[in-house]
């Protein structure tokens, strides 16, 4: 089975937003606009991409 991997990038600020919002994207390693990260496809990636989807942008790679 092939690790599958998601590269998510911050495109929108967390200023405004709710703290647990904001722990989220920070925990994820991004903390500037523009920045991406790397990570594994997994539920507990999902999870946080679905609580902060109106923050990031995701692509499969």
């Amino acid at each position: 089975m092939a690790d599958k991997k998601l590269k998510i990038t911050l495109v929108k600020s967390t200023i405004g937003s709710v703290p647990k919002n904001k722990a989220i994207v920070e925990s994820m390693g991004l903390r500037k606009i523009g920045k991406s990260v790397v990570l594994p496809d997994n539920d507990a990636t999902k999870g946080q991409i679905r609580q902060v989807s109106h923050l990031i942008k995701v692509e499969e790679v």
